[in-house]
C-alpha cells in the first residue's frame, strides 16, 4: 500500500488546505475535499489516504481541520482518513439550523451511517472526540456492525438513565452560568458570541485549559478568561485560528449548539440516555483503557438481542 508524501514538512502555515482552493492529493498532503452526496445533503469530506478507513468525528466548536495534524499521519501509516462535518456544521449544508430538532441521535447516526455507504465500505474505525464522541458511542450502539473498534476521547459512555434530564442535571451541579445551560435558550449564546467577535470566541476556546466546570457568566463571557490574555501553544498558529474563525463567520454557530439543545427532547429519547427498544440494556463489550486520563479506547461493541 502507497503512502502519502508529505511534501510540506511540519510547518501547516504552508499547507494548501489553508487556501479557499483544496487540492486533490492521496499522494500529495492536500486534503482532498470530497463533495459527497449523502440523503440528499452535501457533506463535505476532508479526506486522506486508502482503505482501511478511519471516521474522525470532532466536536464543538471544531469543524474537520481539528484533525489535520491526524488525517496526514493515519494517510502516512497506510489508513483512509474521513473527517466530516456532521449536520450544522459549515462545510455540510442544507442542514436545517434553525430547528434543534433535527439534531437527535437517530438522525446523527443515520447520517454517519449513509456516510459509511457512500464510502463503498462495510465497517470503518470509528475515533470521537467531545460531542464527535457521543455520535460515536451511538454509532457502535445502534449499528455495532458498522464499527471495527472505537477510540474515544474526552468523553466516556454514560449508560442510559430514563429517569435523568441531563441539561437539568448539569444546571443543578453547576449552576446555571455553566456553558451547558447557557446554550439552552435558541439566539441567547450566538448573540453573545456575535458581541465578542468570533475570533476572541476561538482563542478562548481553543486556550481554554482549565479542569473545573466551563462557565460562562451573563455578566462576563467565559469568566476570569474573558480577561485573560491569550497566548497561543506551539500547536496552534495564528492562522489555525484564523481559518476557524473564517468558517465559523460565514454560518455562525447555531448548528453546532443545536447538539446541546436536543439534549432533553422529549421524543428523541433523551439524546443518548433515554434509548427505548432493543437498545435499551445495551452495554459495550471489550477492554476501556483510560490514556492519560483523558482516552477510552473499546475494542467492540455488543447489544442485548432479547
Amino acid at each position: 500500500m502507497k503512502k502519502a508524501i508529505n511534501r510540506y514538512g511540519d510547518d501547516y502555515r504552508r499547507r494548501p488546505w489553508l487556501s479557499d482552493g483544496g487540492i486533490g492529493f492521496h499522494q500529495t498532503i492536500s486534503d482532498e475535499v470530497d463533495v459527497m452526496k449523502v440523503k440528499k445533503r452535501e457533506r463535505r469530506n476532508a479526506e486522506m489516504g486508502q482503505v482501511p478507513i478511519v471516521l474522525l468525528l470532532h466536536g464543538f466548536p471544531k469543524i474537520w481541520y481539528s484533525w489535520r495534524h491526524q488525517i496526514l499521519y493515519l494517510a502516512a501509516h497506510g489508513y483512509r482518513a474521513v473527517a466530516p462535518d456532521p449536520r450544522g456544521y459549515r462545510d455540510t449544508t442544507k442542514a436545517p439550523i434553525d430547528d434543534p430538532t433535527k439534531f437527535t441521535t437517530l438522525h446523527v447516526v443515520g447520517d454517519m451511517v449513509a456516510l459509511i455507504a457512500a464510502l463503498g465500505v462495510d465497517k470503518v474505525f470509528v475515533v470521537g472526540h467531545d460531542w464527535g464522541t457521543m455520535i460515536a458511542w451511538s454509532l457502535c450502539l445502534f449499528r455495532p456492525d458498522k464499527a471495527k473498534a472505537l477510540v474515544n476521547l474526552s468523553v466516556h459512555f454514560a449508560p442510559r438513565n430514563p429517569h435523568q434530564k441531563i441539561v437539568e442535571i448539569f444546571c443543578v451541579a453547576y449552576r446555571d452560568d455553566h456553558y451547558i445551560c447557557r446554550f439552552q435558550e435558541p439566539g441567547e449564546i450566538e448573540v453573545v458570541f456575535a458581541s465578542l467577535g468570533t475570533k476572541k470566541v476561538f482563542e478562548k476556546f481553543l486556550t481554554h485549559r482549565d479542569p473545573d466546570p466551563f462557565h460562562f457568566p451573563k455578566d462576563k463571557p467565559f469568566g476570569a478568561l474573558y480577561d485573560t490574555p491569550v497566548i497561543l501553544p506551539s500547536w496552534l498558529s495564528e492562522e489555525d485560528v484564523d481559518y476557524y474563525t473564517k468558517k465559523f463567520e460565514q454560518t455562525g454557530f447555531t448548528g453546532g449548539i443545536n447538539y446541546y439543545r436536543c439534549f432533553d427532547l422529549k421524543y428523541s429519547g433523551n439524546f443518548l440516555f433515554n434509548m427505548l427498544g432493543k437498545w435499551k440494556e445495551s452495554e459495550y463489550s471489550g477492554q476501556s483503557v483510560p490514556v492519560g486520563g483523558l482516552a477510552y479506547y473499546v475494542t467492540a461493541p455488543s447489544q442485548d438481542n432479547d
